[in-house]
């Protein structure tokens, strides 16, 4: 009698793992390396599509080729090896991002800034090692920053620099174009139910299992070297961007130099935002958004974001959270 109980009992157990096998969603996962970080493609769909993968990479490459200050073939970088008074003609998808930069760019007035290339690089954050500038060097490279140095025509299809000096980087929205440029091709696919994920920066579409579960987008800890998440979300049909300086820093003495440059002082900033978070429509806009916040401080950030109706996070310096308005209203 007793071996028809464990025949029974083990039946089950079968038939369960069987059920939760059929139920449970098949992902089409699509990795690896681009602008110096990782991307995870997460698709819930029964239909694998092997010609995907070489798609996804051939986009990010071509961002890459427009966009890139590593890049020194890149489209970017020729703009900006260009002399002053010259009219440049753009591609269409860097037509867009400098468009969305300059209107990010006149809502914050200012503190997102893509022309501080030559600052980024003087303080070592971009492709030269940390100098310390005096504050002779600092005075001199910002005379050719700000938009203003920036003449546009024909849409943004045309460019023309005031000063031959003036060089552009894009570091902090490129990613989250290249997020949002990868959600389209996968639309295209007619994917319905995806999560694009770029050095942190996401997108979501759909549901990541068939009993509508949303996707959860983590929010790493702001500490450095932690791998910890201090806030998990389940969202879908949006996008996020973070930005922070609790992990590209070095220090001199006592003194930390933060990676994001100050638009106002040619100077690393000096923030009491550890990291902040931005939710929008758009990652390329979330991205830029984060940047802006971050650069601004926690005040004023969040007058900013109530201001334009952001959904926004941030994590200050004593990991105090704080929300937005209509960040609260989405996590209800």
């Amino acid at each position: 009698m007793r071996i028809f109980q464990y025949i029974s009992i083990l039946l089950f157990c079968l038939l369960l793992v069987f059920a939760i096998h059929k139920n449970s969603p098949k992902y089409h996962i699509i990795k690896g390396e681009i602008y110096g970080t990782y991307y995870n493609i997460k698709i819930n769909t029964e239909n694998k599509n092997n010609k995907l993968k070489a798609e996804i990479k051939e986009k990010l490459e071509q961002i890459d080729n427009q966009m890139s200050v590593f890049n020194s073939s890149s489209e970017i970088s020729k703009i900006n090896q260009s002399a002053s008074g010259v009219d440049i003609k753009l591609s269409s998808e860097l037509s867009e991002v400098l468009k969305a930069s300059h209107i990010v760019s006149e809502q914050s007035n200012y503190w997102f800034d893509p022309t501080l290339g030559n600052l980024i690089n003087l303080w070592g954050f971009g492709n030269t090692k940390a100098t310390f500038p005096s504050k002779e060097e600092v005075s001199k490279v910002l005379k050719t920053t700000g938009f203003n140095k920036l003449k546009f025509k024909n849409n943004y299809r045309i460019i023309n620099k005031q000063y031959s000096d003036t060089a552009i980087n894009l570091s902090a929205i490129a990613k989250g174009y290249a997020v949002d440029e990868i959600a389209k091709l996968l639309d295209k696919k007619s994917y319905q139910n995806y999560i694009v994920d770029i050095g942190g920066e996401i997108k979501t579409k759909g549901y990541r299992s068939d009993n509508n579960e949303s996707w959860n987008i983590a929010i790493n800890k702001p500490v450095e070297n932690s791998s910890e998440n201090i806030m998990v979300l389940s969202l879908s049909n949006i996008a996020v961007a973070t930005s922070g300086n609790y992990r590209n820093y070095y220090k001199k003495g006592n003194k930390i130099y933060a990676h994001t440059i100050s638009p106002k002082t040619g100077r690393p900033v000096e923030t009491d935002i550890l990291s902040v978070s931005v939710f929008h429509n758009s990652c390329m806009y979330a991205d830029a958004y984060a940047t802006a916040i971050n650069a601004m401080g926690a005040k004023k950030g969040l007058e900013f974001a109530e201001k334009h109706n952001l959904k926004v996070i941030i994590f200050d310096n004593k990991m105090q959270t704080l929300y937005s308005k209509s960040a609260r209203k989405m996590m209800e």
